[in-house]
């Protein structure tokens, strides 16, 4: 599974195809094949409904990544960043979308309940296909981007909930067969009661970790990398293994796990580390969901495929033009915006999936809302891709004017780092320069692991770890005059100053030992800080003589003078 999805996805990056689609197709491919299909099945077969095979179990703790990381992403910060419109976009359209998604799947002759999976699959757009899209097109904080961000953490708020009825729904359905009329609602209203009780208790108990708990023990491991990780991942599994206790579905926990630690400082390199991790398994997730995906089925419902997908790429945009517009954001905002929410998401796959092993619908809904996906995931992808072409079209054709929205110069996008200098490192070195370099008036961005060494410094600050591209590129560093590390650590000095030679950056590097000093040089390094100079005044003259503004010492052209020992 893992070598055909890593060949499909190496053909479909030159198509910029999203990955979920790529897996799912994938799946599709290999079911029929390798009889994939007939494994996952067997995970139903169990009789605690999950677990029943290795496969299923890769693909649930996938799944409980996935949701760990949506909830890393849910700051409360954002959410009152975006105020009201976020708010008042997601609510609108999960609303507007639930409504009118059900009256079109009852008119296409779906039983109820049908139709209420069918709605809610329609209702929520995918944050990991947009982020990642907004992200490529290095727009995700740009207003529209900002707004789209929002308007996803209001929504997975909204699916939390939903998830949360559907375990009371499949808790109380249990004894449905056997009970008497009289006692079928009393069931379920019980399940419903316990499993929101079930839900409070825990995000309680997540929200007074993350403002009594978390800080301390999290900051004091930020030293470690791995231990780091581990501890993520103990406290995300810790709620997984709560909520199951408590009879609810284990991406309620990690839901909830993530975004307890989202408050934390230190949230952003969190999410960095688990990403990874998150990959591998949503992988399986996804393949496994495809394989259990029939064609016949699919075939069976295409019209219903047809109109749905239809509602989903226009409905949806139209109802997020419409509230944008009367928020009072620019024409062009709100198109930008509303292109963002044109496909369903990948809760969409996991809430059926959680309702065909309730048994409250068949494999063909399973199918039909793949197929949904798979159509509106692609299409939406191009969509915002080629957003800005797309706008220049439609505004073109007149089609705009219905939603009467501002005509005025477009808003400010939101600053981006330029010709700033990335000090690496907040040891004694790292903090005497940003301290002197932001006196002088310096543009500064400080990074290092330790959330706690980043605290009182007088300028920009990031918490991470410069071995990952991510933060490279959060960074900015491609539009940055200098980087300077004054890391003691050779591997991520030697891998820092290889980037910055990529980008074309000057890069100071702190030459801690001799034995470094001839690497950095095969490197390219620009500037090799000696230790044992006064490094501030050093990088203070250089900044000074150099057009570009670089720092400390250029680098000796020659390698008698690393044989002196000293570093320059």
């Amino acid at each position: 599974m893992i070598v055909a999805a890593a060949m499909v996805v190496l053909v479909g990056r030159r198509l910029n195809v999203p990955n979920i689609v790529l897996y799912i197709v994938t799946g599709v491919v290999l079911g029929p094949v390798l009889g994939i299909g007939n494994i996952t099945e067997a995970q139903h077969a169990t009789e605690d409904g999950h677990g029943g095979s290795a496969l299923g179990v890769v693909a649930e703790v996938g799944i409980a990544l996935l949701l760990f990381l949506v909830g890393l992403e849910l700051s409360l910060a954002k959410i009152r960043d975006i105020g009201k419109v976020a708010v008042a976009a997601g609510i609108g359209q999960v609303v507007f979308t639930a409504v009118i998604g059900f009256a079109l799947s009852m008119a296409l002759q779906f039983s109820v309940m049908e139709s209420v999976f069918l709605a809610t699959a329609l209702t929520f757009s995918s944050t990991v296909v947009v982020v990642k899209l907004l992200d490529q097109k290095k727009e995700l904080h740009a207003l529209y981007g900002r707004i789209a961000v929002g308007i996803f953490l209001v929504q997975d708020l909204v699916v939390i909930i939903v998830l949360t009825f559907l375990a009371g729904l499949g808790g109380g359905a249990g004894e449905v067969e056997n009970a008497e009329a009289g006692y079928q609602w009393l069931d379920m209203a019980w399940g419903l009661t316990w499993a929101f009780v079930g839900m409070g208790l825990l995000l309680g108990a997540a929200l007074l970790a993350s403002r009594y708990l978390l800080d301390k023990p999290f900051a004091w491991m930020a030293v470690s990398s791995e231990g780091l990780l581990i501890w993520s991942l103990f406290w995300c599994f810790a709620f997984v293994v709560g909520a199951e206790w408590m009879g609810l579905s284990p991406e309620i926990g990690a839901f909830l796990a993530g975004m307890s630690l989202a408050q934390l400082d230190g949230s952003q390199d969190l999410r960095r580390r688990v990403h990874p991790l998150m990959n591998f398994f949503i992988a399986i997730f996804f393949v496994s969901l495809g394989a259990q995906m029939r064609p016949a089925d699919a075939l069976e419902h295409w019209l219903a495929g047809l109109v749905l997908s239809l509602f989903v790429l226009i409905g949806n945009p139209f109802i997020f033009m419409w509230i944008i517009a009367k928020s009072g954001y620019t024409e062009r905002t709100s198109f930008l915006t509303s292109v963002t929410v044109a496909q369903i998401s990948e809760f969409s796959f996991i809430f059926a999936a959680v309702g065909l092993s309730a048994g409250l619908i068949d494999e063909s809904i399973l199918a039909l809302i793949t197929v949904i996906g798979l159509v509106t995931i692609g299409v939406s992808s191009y969509m915002i891709l080629y957003n800005h072409q797309l706008y220049v079209l439609v505004k073109k054709w007149g089609l705009l004017r219905l939603f009467k929205a501002r005509q005025d110069s477009e808003e400010k996008p939101a600053p981006v780092l330029r010709g700033h200098v990335v000090v690496v490192g907040m040891n004694a070195m790292g903090c005497d320069i940003v301290h002197k370099l932001s006196a002088r008036g310096e543009t500064l961005l400080a990074i290092d692991t330790d959330a706690r060494k980043l605290k009182g410094l007088p300028s920009r600050t990031m918490i991470g770890s410069v071995d990952h591209m991510a933060v490279i590129e959060e960074a900015h560093m491609a539009d940055a005059k200098l980087v300077v590390s004054t890391l003691h650590i050779e591997d991520t000095n030697n891998l820092l100053a290889y980037r910055c030679k990529q980008m074309g950056v000057p890069v100071a590097i702190h030459a801690f030992d001799r034995s470094v000093v001839s690497d950095l040089r095969r490197l390219g390094v620009d500037y090799q800080i000696d230790p044992k100079s006064r490094w501030v005044e050093d990088v203070t003259t250089a900044l000074e003589r150099s057009g570009i503004k670089a720092a400390a010492h250029p680098t000796p052209p020659t390698e008698s003078d690393t044989d002196e020992g000293g570093a320059s």
